[in-house]
C-alpha cells in the first residue's frame, strides 16, 4: 500500500518495540529499519533467537506528537513590540503515551515489557499510524502493507511507568520513551 492519502481518525496506530538492543550503529536504510519489525512476539513470549522479533505495546489511550520538536529560543528585544526568534540547543525529547494499565502485561518478570523500563537499553521502536485494521503488523507486504500507512523508526528508552489508580474509570498509567536519536520516515509497505 502507499502513504495514507485521505483524512482520517488514526485509532489503528501502533507503536512496537524490537526486542533487539541497539548496537550503536543505525540501520542503514528503510528495508534494515523494517527488517527489525517482521516477527511479532507477545509480550512475555521468550525472546528466540529470530532477528526482527518485537513486541507490540497495546491498550494506548493516546498518542503524543511524533517527529523532531522546535528547537527555537524567543529572546526578548529592549524596545521592540516583538521577540526575535533564534535556533537553540536541541534537547532529546520524550514520548509520554497514556495507556489503560493492564498490570500483567507489564509485570517486572523476564521477558514483559515491565522488566524493560528503567533497564538502561537503548532498543529501535516503529510508530506506525494507520486509518484502517491491517491484516497483520509485521513491516511487510501481508501484514502493515495490506493498508495505507506511514511508519517512523527511532532508537530509545523505556524510561518510566507511572500508574493512575482510577475509582471510576479504567485504571491508566504513562509511558515515558526517551528518543535516542533522530526519526527515520515516513515510510510505507510496497503493494500486496
Amino acid at each position: 500500500m502507499t502513504h495514507i492519502s485521505s483524512i482520517g481518525a488514526g485509532m489503528y496506530t501502533d507503536l512496537s518495540m524490537s526486542r533487539e538492543t541497539y548496537s550503536g550503529t543505525l540501520p542503514a536504510d528503510e528495508t534494515a529499519w523494517k527488517a527489525l519489525f517482521t516477527a511479532e512476539l507477545a509480550n512475555g513470549a521468550v525472546v528466540t533467537v529470530t532477528a526482527g522479533e518485537y513486541t507490540r505495546i497495546k491498550n494506548v489511550r493516546e498518542f503524543p506528537a511524533i517527529g523532531t520538536p522546535p528547537n527555537i529560543v524567543n529572546v526578548p528585544v529592549y524596545g521592540s513590540s516583538t521577540s526575535q526568534q533564534i535556533q537553540g540547543q536541541a534537547d532529546a525529547p520524550s514520548m509520554e503515551i497514556s495507556l489503560n494499565y493492564v498490570a500483567s502485561d507489564w509485570q517486572d518478570a523476564a521477558n514483559y515489557l515491565g522488566s524493560m523500563v528503567g533497564d538502561g537499553l537503548q532498543r529501535p521502536f516503529r510508530f506506525t499510524i494507520l486509518n484502517s485494521a491491517p491484516t497483520g503488523y509485521d513491516s511487510d507486504a501481508g501484514g502493515l502493507g495490506t493498508v495505507e500507512n506511514s511508519q517512523y523508526f527511532f532508537i530509545g528508552k523505556l524510561e518510566a511507568l507511572q500508574v493512575t489508580p482510577s475509582l471510576t474509570d479504567a485504571n491508566t498509567a504513562t509511558l515515558t520513551i526517551s528518543i535516542q536519536s533522530e526519526f527515520f520516515g515516513a515510510y510505507t509497505n510496497a503493494a500486496s
